[in-house]
């Protein structure tokens, strides 16, 4: 399953105008911009964690208890508030987001904010719209591929491995977070606490 795919077939769906609409910004093409690298990112982290076999156990169980894709069921309802999950951790984005960026996600939110030319404010609601629904993409790529834990590390590698090349915005996102110079831009955001910082979320304390 390509995740990239799904992902703008998501915002085609509607998902883009939503988010504009949420964030308060008016130009879908700064939207668009500022979705792919939020979701390119997120999905960079969430991967560096599931590197490690513990890693991947703890997201393979948080995708079964909590995010089995059934929000893209009706997507718009749950973004809007027009419909309630059953399981209130699975719309928990801000949540999410603290336990994958933990106290770096000011950085972020602020090299995206200056890079994409958006108030870090709009930023971080995007963001916290989309945390879960990039779970729900990998709870769905999971409950259609009956991918266990080593399978989701695979999907999660063909997302980013299909990102080789990608936008200018990430490469400069890069410069900007990639404080050691290694070309990794993640370990600098999460200064190398990754594995602690989503072993809440993976491990169910919310």
């Amino acid at each position: 399953m390509n995740l990239n795919e799904l992902f703008q077939s998501q915002l085609s769906g509607g998902l883009l105008d939503q988010l504009g609409n949420i964030a308060g910004i008016e130009n879908p093409q700064q939207t668009e911009t500022a979705a792919h690298a939020i979701f390119s990112t997120l999905m960079g982290a969430i991967g560096t964690n599931a590197s490690t076999p513990d890693g991947a156990n703890a997201l393979n169980t948080a995708l079964e208890r909590d995010h089995d894709g059934s929000i893209l069921d009706n997507l718009s309802g749950f973004l809007s508030g027009q419909s309630q999950a059953s399981n209130s951790n699975m719309l928990n984005g801000a949540g999410i987001l603290g336990h994958i960026l933990g106290f770096k996600q000011g950085n972020l939110v602020n090299a995206l904010s200056q890079n994409t030319n958006i108030d870090s404010g709009k930023i971080l609601k995007m963001m916290i719209t989309l945390a879960p629904v990039i779970l729900g993409l990998l709870g769905k790529a999971k409950q259609q591929t009956g991918a266990d834990a080593g399978g989701l590390t695979n999907i999660i590698g063909s997302v980013l491995g299909g990102q080789t090349g990608g936008s200018p915005l990430m490469g400069i996102l890069t410069s900007v977070l990639d404080k050691n110079n290694d070309g990794n831009m993640l370990d600098d955001i999460l200064g190398g606490g990754i594995g602690g910082m989503l072993g809440g979320l993976f491990g169910g304390n919310k």
